[in-house]
């Protein structure tokens, strides 16, 4: 193979008279710019230079090779700039994963804190359901993901950055508006609108209410946070969410309410993959992250 500075040796030579002259440019011995050229000829299969006593020239397939070691210089000094500049964080890309009710609240002033510092730094957000944030970080698809704490996390790591308490979510128009707070039995002697069985949202709060004896009058379930935001506007029924959502669901047709007494609360936070190491950017985020909690 030819080296970096094989190729820069012999482009010296090109621009030179003599071996002298070369080998006083890039600081070498005349012997060891002499053997560096040989080699390059051996691995090329011919002679590049045509030698006298007085002066060095380029052979008929040396001038040939110039523009391409001139090439092959720049690719390799720029292909060790980008990876300079990846390293010290002056340009890159980062993907990042996140619950909808993160990404619209907590995610935008984390990431321009991050970007204070680290301006070259490109952001991906994938703002998508706890299960696909998960999904995408196992799958590498995202680098860290913000979710709740939930069992489905096999193969990650998680660490928390904050504790989540659920609250309650009306109408305006509904009755239990007016009180400041509510417990769970005045909840569930109301119609009820819920996530999806499959969710996780679901099945925390179907095992939370068992264990208390309560049963909830389901009416309506959504796939998606906001479709049952709509649907507690329009009076379908009231429902309990992350308090996490409290922007998300804190609008003119929208009441959210503490709960009080016994609650279900849920660690929110961020995850990777704990097969493989982080990007640069990515292990500062997660870095800085961890040192602010």
């Amino acid at each position: 193979m030819i080296s970096y500075k094989q190729l820069n040796a012999f482009l010296t030579l090109a621009q030179s008279n003599t071996f002298a002259e070369a080998a006083e440019k890039i600081h070498l011995s005349q012997p060891a710019l002499s053997s560096a050229i040989k080699k390059m000829e051996q691995v090329l299969g011919g002679k590049l230079f045509s030698r006298s006593t007085r002066k060095v020239a380029l052979s008929r397939e040396g001038i040939e090779f110039v523009p391409i070691a001139r090439r092959l210089v720049h690719d390799w000094d720029t292909g060790v700039k980008d990876m300079q500049e990846l390293f010290a964080m002056k340009r890159g890309k980062l993907t990042l994963a996140a619950m909808p009710s993160f990404a619209s609240s907590l995610l935008p002033g984390i990431l321009k804190s991050f970007q204070q510092h680290w301006q070259g730094i490109n952001i991906s957000i994938e703002d998508v359901v706890m299960e696909d944030v998960i999904g995408l970080v196992r799958e590498g698809r995202a680098e860290i993901g913000f979710t709740f704490e939930t069992e489905l996390l096999q193969g990650l790591a998680f660490f928390p950055l904050m504790d989540n308490e659920f609250i309650a979510v009306m109408s305006s128009h509904h009755p239990l508006s007016k009180n400041k707070q509510l417990n769970w039995k005045q909840l569930a002697a109301h119609r009820f609108v819920a996530m999806n069985r499959g969710s996780s949202i679901r099945q925390w709060i179907d095992a939370f209410t068992a264990e208390r004896g309560l049963t909830l009058d389901i009416v309506t379930e959504a796939n998606q946070l906001s479709t049952l935001g709509e649907l507690v506007k329009h009076d379908m029924g009231i429902s309990v969410v992350p308090g996490i959502c409290k922007q998300q669901f804190s609008h003119n047709d929208l009441v959210c309410r503490p709960i009080s007494g016994a609650n279900l609360r849920k660690k929110v936070g961020m995850i990777k993959t704990s097969r493989k190491s982080l990007s640069v950017p990515a292990q500062a985020l997660w870095d800085t992250l961890i040192v602010k909690t």
